[in-house]
């Protein structure tokens, strides 16, 4: 059975605030812990106006705090814009609150533009290239005998589990060198995804940490009793990803009936793509779509991402995709093992 997870942006909708969101989070990772979803986590984002999860390790203890089974953690950190001891000190302190249950995801873009990078107050050239150093530095100072200098108090013997995301080809390269788990972006960056995972499977090193590949892929779905719900529900997405994508980032916007048929040619082409990672129906379609994904990939666990406009909507696409969950297979080819 391929394991599901949440992904969750804290989306701020248009005449919501940051507050809102976070109480939707809260609630959203309550009723994932009931349903069995495996995973919750939140992925470091500045300067957007729709996303509410910047302070990404407080976010993570609020939910944590808030849960009870569900491992919850960075989906991801972007490592080039804070030093490994502050990362390290951060998750060891949540791993001690909340033992056995925090992942931390890795990357290595500034997540935000780069007047926003510049005000995190990091050369991001340099930083950006030093990316597998400072990795290394990290799961050194979260280990039993660091070998360096300067102590995580709290992080040392933490032993978080790393993963290394990715939305080219550099991460599934960086992630099987260092035999961790790996978290490809095809939710939102597909155009390289086979060719990634084949990279990671193929250069894969068995490691302390990892003794096979492991592959996570993001995934978009907006579930609903009807397709045509369904449709209309994902038009938010869709407004907010064409906007992010014309340099005009915004709140999670309402519903819009036939917005991909107003868009312009290259903005359906740049949804077309987007899709192409995407369920969009009634449970049935959408139980279809998944699994010819999880066909097509081999996916060892999916990370779901649906940023839809009203909250219990947004519960609803949730649940459908729960209820879906013992009927998908697991990969059938053995290229995938």
């Amino acid at each position: 059975m391929t394991k599901l997870s949440i992904l969750d942006l804290a989306p701020i909708a248009q005449g919501k605030s940051a507050a809102d969101s976070f109480r939707n989070t809260l609630d959203l990772a309550q009723h994932a812990d009931r349903w069995g979803f495996n995973r919750y986590w939140l992925a470091e984002h500045h300067g957007m106006p729709g996303i509410a999860s910047a302070a990404t390790a407080l976010l993570i203890g609020h939910v944590a705090g808030g849960t009870q089974r569900i491992r919850v953690g960075a989906g991801g950190i972007m490592l080039p814009n804070h030093s490994p001891l502050v990362i390290a000190e951060q998750f060891g302190t949540l791993e001690a609150l909340y033992p056995g249950r925090i992942d931390l995801g890795l990357g290595r873009a500034p997540g935000s533009d780069q007047t926003t990078a510049r005000a995190l107050r990091r050369n991001l050239m340099s930083d950006a290239d030093e990316f597998p150093r400072d990795v290394l530095e990290l799961i050194d100072l979260m280990s039993d005998d660091p070998d360096q200098p300067v102590l995580a108090v709290p992080g040392r013997g933490a032993k978080v589990p790393v993963w290394i995301l990715g939305s080219s080809l550099f991460g599934a390269q960086l992630a099987a060198a260092l035999g961790l788990p790996y978290a490809f972006a095809s939710h939102f960056a597909p155009q390289q995804l086979m060719q990634a995972i084949e990279i990671y499977r193929a250069t894969f090193r068995p490691s302390a940490f990892q003794a096979q590949p492991y592959v996570m892929l993001g995934f978009n779905v907006f579930a609903a009793d009807t397709n045509e719900q369904a449709n209309y529900i994902a038009t938010s997405w869709q407004q907010s990803f064409v906007n992010l994508r014309s340099g005009r980032p915004s709140k999670l916007p309402p519903p819009v009936p036939g917005y991909f048929e107003q868009c312009s040619p290259p903005a359906q082409n740049l949804l077309s793509q987007i899709l192409s990672c995407a369920a969009v129906g009634n449970p049935d379609t959408v139980r279809r779509q998944m699994q010819d994904f999880i066909d097509r990939t081999g996916a060892n666990e999916l990370m779901i991402t649906s940023n839809i406009f009203d909250h219990s909507d947004r519960l609803h696409s949730y649940e459908i995709v729960a209820s879906l969950q013992n009927s998908l297979r697991s990969p059938l080819s053995p290229a995938f093992a």
